[in-house]
Formats: C-alpha cells, structure tokens, sequence
C-alpha cells in the first residue's frame, strides 16, 4: 500500500478544527484565504500521497471559498501548478474569472504564482464536497510555464479524450491505493505527470512540445485505456488497435517493447481478468458462464475455458463455484 499522509478535523478540538484545516492547507500547496460558514465545527478530510515529486491529494470538507490574492504571493512560495478535480454532489465551482461552469469532473488548473479564487458551493449548504487532485512543481512539467499560463483557471472538460483518462486515473487513486506498493510511487507519479502534459497539450495545440517519452508513454496510456473499452470486441487485435491509432502495427509492437507482453498477450491477459472478475461477482452469479465469455471477447465457449484454466489452473465453472458458494443454487452455471 502507498504511504499516505491523513489530516482529520475531527482528531482535534471542535474550536481549532478550521484553523488546523487552513494551516494544512497552506503547508499542501501555498497560503489561501479561506472563508466558510461552517467554521464554528469544521469537518473536513485531507489525504496526500506522494508519488515522487508529483503530490496527489483528496479532500472532503463543507462548501469553502478560497481565495489567493495578491498580497499573499511572495516569492519564496514554491513554483506549483495545482490541478483539481470536483467529483461528488451538484458542486459549483466559481474561478477568478466569475465564471462558474465547472462541473464535477472538469478540471481546474492553478498556478501558485497567480491570484486565484475557487467557490466551491452547493444548493444545499450542508452538502459535502469531495474532490481529489495532483501537485506538480513548474520545473517538472515539460511545457513553457507562459504557454500553460493561458490555460490557469480555464474549464478542461474531464469526460473526454486525455481529459477521460486523467479523471479515470484520478478517481482510482482516490477510491483505493491497497493494489500498490511503495516502489509503486515513483511510477504513478510519471504516469500523473504525462497525463496532465498531454492534457494541457492539447488544449494548447502544443503536443509537439512535449519531449519524445512523454508522448510516446502518453500515447501508450491511450491505448490501454481504449483496449479495456473494448474487450468485448473479438475482432480487437494489434492490429486493429493501431489502425484506430493512425500508427503502424511496428511502431504499436515498439511501444509495448519494455513490457512485460505484447499487445495481443496484455490484450487476452485483460479479457480474462475482466472474465475473472465477472465470474466472481455475486451480483452476476445468474448470467451463464458462455454469457460472461462473450462479453470478454472470447465468442467460442471451448476457446474461453481452455484459456482460463491455462491463466487460473480452474475451469470458468469450477471457479465461479469456490469465488461465489452462497449463489442460489438454481442459478445458472452453463
């Protein structure tokens, strides 16, 4: 499991929770005014996690306002860009421009050397507001700090493209870290950090700004991603995957050269995860096992149950069996 750091309101005295909560804050990313009417018993969550020099963070906590004028940028402040994402409940988020047409999941960008205002509010006052982000320092993002000023407070749509896959990564990290280790770290850290550059280059017209790794672990990030969408498709090959690329089937193997397996291998290895998965939901015990495969992509049920003995030492049936004993037992095991 990752290290993470947790502050709570509730670990101190009701009347110190929100000036601990203000101080915790600044020492996150740089000093803010924050304003609440909530302040007299302030219940919020703060949870970061390093990942190298990249820093990711979830909150929960009341409507606030925060605001960074002026007279609080001094120059000893570090250099951060800090990138935020709203998820839960009808949040509306006011930027320092006035404008408020940030909904849950699009992203907002601040920069710690600019003036900055976030309202975070809801038609009901007493609606919690949960959100989850990443701190990068300026020099580590391999884009002109005057080019991705244009974008600071700027609206970056999360539901699609690179912005879909940031969003995806982001609520992952922020629902459950137990799948990682340690060492995991450093390498979340860089898949956050090209996942924000591409983002931001592409709002920018400016991916050819980004170094050659950067593009090229991007562009694998988006292949992944597209090939767990679609492992039900049994036509999903190599080559299918590069031509929905607009590369060549070479350089998609080029890609995939430091794996651990090739396209088609990782391709199958997800399908039956996904099939294992499926198998062992309670929830799906009545869908037929053959049902299951296809959804997987394996259309031939002789195909599927000998590749998942050979991944699990388990025929499909036996295995929904020991991973689901309290199913009915009229529930369909085909």
């Amino acid at each position: 499991m990752l290290t993470e750091s947790v502050f709570r309101t509730e670990d101190v005295a009701p009347t110190d929770r929100f000036d601990c909560w203000h101080q915790q804050l600044a020492e996150m990313s740089a000093p803010f005014d924050v304003r609440t009417e909530h302040a007299a018993d302030f219940r919020a969550e703060l949870r970061i996690v390093t990942l190298g020099e990249v820093r990711f963070w979830t909150m929960e906590h009341p409507p606030i306002t925060l605001r960074r004028p002026p007279k609080l940028l001094r120059p000893t402040d570090p250099e951060l860009y800090h990138l935020s994402l709203p998820f839960g409940g009808p949040a509306r988020v006011v930027r320092s421009d006035g404008r408020g047409d940030c909904s849950p999941h699009d992203v907002v960008l601040h920069d710690s050397a600019r003036p900055a205002l976030l309202r975070l509010s809801t038609d009901d006052p007493e609606q919690r507001i949960t959100g989850a982000g990443v701190i990068i320092p300026r020099h580590v993002l391999p884009l002109p700090p005057g080019r991705v000023g244009r974008l600071t407070d700027q609206r970056l749509p999360g539901r699609e493209g690179v912005g879909a896959l940031l969003t995806q990564f982001l609520t992952g990290l922020a629902a459950d870290t137990s799948a990682y280790r340690p060492a995991d770290a450093p390498r979340l850290g860089t898949v956050a950090l090209d996942l924000v550059s591409a983002l931001l280059a592409h709002h920018l017209d400016a991916e050819e700004a980004l170094p050659p790794e950067s593009r090229r672990r991007a562009l694998t990030h988006r292949i992944r991603a597209f090939i767990r969408t679609r492992l039900h498709d049994p036509g999903l090959s190599p080559g299918a995957v590069a031509a929905a690329h607009h590369i060549s089937v070479s350089y998609l193997h080029r890609l995939f050269e430091g794996e651990e397996e090739t396209v088609a291998a990782w391709i199958r290895r997800q399908r039956l995860e996904r099939a294992r998965r499926d198998l062992a939901d309670p929830a799906l015990a009545a869908v037929p096992v053959h049902v299951i495969a296809a959804r997987c992509g394996f259309p031939r049920a002789a195909d599927f149950s000998r590749a998942f003995r050979g991944a699990y030492g388990l025929a499909p049936r036996d295995f929904r069996h020991d991973a689901v004993p309290l199913a009915a037992p009229d529930s369909p095991r085909r």
